[in-house]
């Protein structure tokens, strides 16, 4: 008895079954049986089944006389299924890889529930994706399994039936069928749900439901859409025969009227004279079903008049008044909105012809985002170093959270923001300055950039339109012409800024002023990070930080970041951090895999892990500098270099170990090469190449040049070799838990001035590292 029956009905699918199928055959999790199910389709539909099933034993091909619907065509699959659990796919979807593996341990890890709810992502036909907004239902934190009463915030998950698996002893017992017509999942996800004694959820992408260009059946036009009102007599049906369940009849009323409303108004789905019937039989529903003193969500109230009063002439004119009163209030606001402007700019004229103050400074960084980076570490350092001076961070109010409590809080744009740009003498960002800003004699201007370059910046974006996505190359120009400073970490940044940024400011090659406190943390610190993060005690935590894409408009995972955690041992974490450019995780977190992407300090992050996985991002300059290891994924190298295009060949000079694909990577930490004698000799000649002046002291060394005129005795530089940042927490593992792992040839070119870089020594002492 397999663990998974699939079952996949097949109708006029035949451009997507084939990826459909393989999708499930191709899981890694391989007890399952996959019953395909030929509904009378009159294209190939058929014959890939049968191909299949010629191929595979596990495939069963089932071929109906007669085309019966999505429904019925999936209890004829049923009859055939003897799995403990029921998957249902459409035909022209796809299970994500692993999807199998991951529902199998949920299962397992729940006590094998009734229902398991897991998560979906559609896939768009011009190549996006994008995950199911209610993904956060699907928490797996809390108490599991449990009742819906538990957790009715479930129904708000998309009710269809293909997100789910069920136990199939649960569903002969309940006689779950699903019955014919359009909308059939409603009838049987309602009940299912309702009914079941232990629901479990995983929060995990199973499912790529697609998006096709021409769209689904349901959104075609037919006097099937009629369909949708025995669907719901059907589940209402139900409810009577199940006392029990009375007290989910007002949710489910509501959800009928949203639902009937939904297909009214979409212009595309019934046929032309039959809107007026279809509403008389929405208001006979409206009232069969209605339950007295039920609220409805002001969002709401047009669609529930439009069924309850079945007239669309009525709700025609109701909408009509309120789009008015939108529209009146749009215009009142835009009015108010250029009054408020036109006040601001007068403001501002007003302040900057008050006086400078000379202890005022303000700071900010990524245009709006949290206190950090290099202006983050040079606000501490001017509250440290400059006696009496009074600093502000300007930041969008859901990030004014990370602000520290001494410093004041600008929101952009508000009277307070254009004040402090007026009046105060220094000016911090590293980025772009607001480009209305004028600036005043005495006021200095200090960019701090946010890191080493790797890839093109600047000007050298001109011949690169997919890196430059309109950039103003002009307001660039004007913007670098007002800078008093420049900050740079080492000679490789000081040549790049000059030549992408040419204007008369100064350059301070100082260091990274973000990169101090790897020299000043302490193992307590790194001890409280991780904990804070839920790095279990004795895990090697591995942050995978990669940068965007230019190439790319959505955001491309390239590892399959379960896969990789379960090849290397439970020892491992992985800590993954998003770009900012993208706004959305690159994982869901559970078990051992954090998502750190919203963490306000990616400088914690540093410390908190043992090793670092990245590809052309400039962590890896910051990182080096903790003297902890770095592994370079980098797939595609060629589509990067087309679009972005990089400063040096990173194969030439690397930072540490280079994989070209997901096992090269995978094999670099089971053979312990990530934390080898070689993968130390690339480390330490990138560190002092990069890292020069990256000894704690590089913010201090600022505040001293540009706001106490020091010109001489500025503190010296520490350099590379005796410095002594915070070691990792797997770097003090005692000696007991150390093994001697056989070493690989570790990918890689010779590096000037370090001998022996062509191979790795015979035996690497490596902590927690699982033998292969």
């Amino acid at each position: 008895m397999p663990r998974f029956s699939v079952i996949v009905p097949a109708y006029q699918v035949r451009a997507y079954l084939h990826e459909c199928m393989a999708s499930v055959l191709e899981q890694s999790f391989t007890d399952v049986e996959l019953i395909a199910v030929d509904d009378c389709s009159p294209d190939a539909c058929g014959e890939i089944i049968d191909e299949f099933a010629a191929r595979d034993p596990r495939v069963r091909a089932v071929h109906l006389k007669e085309n019966v619907g999505l429904g019925r065509a999936r209890n004829a699959g049923m009859r055939y299924a003897t799995g403990d659990y029921l998957v249902f796919l459409d035909g022209d979807d796809t299970l994500t890889p692993h999807a199998l593996r991951e529902i199998a341990d949920r299962i397992k890890e729940t006590g094998d529930p009734d229902v398991l709810v897991y998560d979906y992502a559609r896939t768009f036909w011009s190549g996006e994706t994008v995950r199911n907004v209610q993904a956060g239902r699907l928490t797996e934190k809390g108490p599991a399994p449990f009742r819906l009463d538990d957790r009715p915030g479930l129904l708000n998950v998309l009710m269809v039936v293909w997100n789910k698996a069920y136990r199939r002893e649960f569903v002969e017992r309940e006689r779950f069928t699903f019955p014919p017509g359009y909308y059939e999942d409603t009838p049987w996800t309602y009940p299912v749900l309702m009914t079941a004694e232990t629901v479990a959820t995983l929060d995990r992408v199973c499912v790529h439901y697609r998006q096709r260009r021409r769209g689904s059946i349901l959104g075609t036009t037919s006097a099937r859409h009629f369909d949708i009102f025995d669907q719901y007599d059907r589940v209402f049906a139900h409810l009577d025969a199940h006392p029990e369940l009375a007290h989910w009849r007002p949710v489910l009323f509501r959800r009928m009227v949203d639902h009937l409303s939904a297909v009214f108004l979409k212009r595309d789905r019934l046929p032309a004279g039959s809107r007026a019937a279809f509403l008389r039989k929405a208001r006979a529903h409206y009232g069969r079903y209605r339950v007295r003193g039920v609220g409805v969500p002001s969002s709401n109230r047009l669609r529930h008049a439009l069924v309850r009063l079945g007239s669309h002439r009525t709700y025609r004119a109701l909408w009509t008044a309120a789009r008015l009163h939108r529209r009146a209030a749009r215009l009142t606001g835009a009015l108010a909105r250029g009054v408020r402007a036109a006040a601001l700019r007068l403001h501002y004229g007003v302040q900057r012809r008050l006086p400078l103050r000379a202890d005022r400074a303000v700071f900010a960084g990524y245009g709006g985002r949290g206190h950090g980076c290099n202006p983050g570490a040079l606000e501490a350092a001017f509250r440290t170093h400059a006696p009496g001076m009074r600093t502000a961070w300007v930041a969008d109010p859901e990030f004014h959270h990370t602000i520290p409590t001494g410093t004041r809080r600008l929101t952009p744009g508000s009277v307070a923001y254009w004040t402090a740009l007026a009046r105060s003498k220094y000016l911090v960002d590293n980025v772009g300055f607001d480009r209305r800003l004028v600036k005043r004699a005495g006021q200095i201007l200090i960019q701090t950039q946010h890191g080493t370059p790797l890839k093109h910046m600047g000007l050298d974006l001109q011949d690169r339109p997919a890196a430059a996505r309109g950039t103003d190359f002009a307001e660039l120009l004007r913007d670098a012409d007002r800078w008093d400073y420049c900050l740079s970490g080492n000679r490789h940044s000081t040549l790049v800024w000059e030549r992408v940024f040419p204007a008369g400011y100064t350059t301070l090659e100082y260091g990274q002023p973000r990169n101090d406190v790897f020299q000043r943390a302490t193992s307590a610190d790194v001890a409280r990070l991780r904990e804070s993060l839920g790095i279990p005690e004795g895990a090697v935590a591995v942050l995978y930080a990669p940068t965007h894409r230019d190439y790319l408009r959505t955001q491309r995972t390239a590892l399959d970041l379960e896969r990789v955690l379960r090849r290397l041992g439970p020892r491992f974490v992985l800590l993954t951090r998003a770009h900012h450019v993208y706004g959305a995780p690159l994982a869901s977190s559970g078990g051992r895999l954090i998502d750190v992407s919203d963490h306000p300090s990616v400088e914690s992050l540093c410390l908190a892990s043992d090793a670092l996985v990245t590809d052309y991002s400039s962590i890896m300059f910051d990182y080096a500098g903790l003297d902890r290891p770095i592994v370079i994924h980098a797939d595609d190298r060629e589509a990067y270099e087309a679009a972005r295009g990089t400063y040096f060949d990173l194969r030439a000079f690397p930072p540490g170990a280079i994989a070209r694909s997901e096992d090269e990577l995978i094999d670099i930490f089971a053979t312990g090469h990530w934390r080898g004698s070689r993968s130390a000799q690339l480390r330490a000649a990138f560190r002092e190449r990069f890292c020069p002046y990256d000894d704690g002291r590089a913010a201090e060394r600022v505040v001293r040049r540009v706001v106490l005129g020091e010109t001489a005795g500025l503190p010296a530089v520490v350099p590379p070799d005796e410095r002594r940042p915070v070691p990792s927490a797997a770097s003090r593992t005692p000696a007991a838990t150390t093994a001697l792992i056989p070493a690989r040839t570790v990918p890689g070119v010779p590096v000037p001035g370090v001998p022996g870089a062509a191979t790795e020594v015979a035996e690497v002492p490596v902590s927690f590292v699982d033998p292969p």
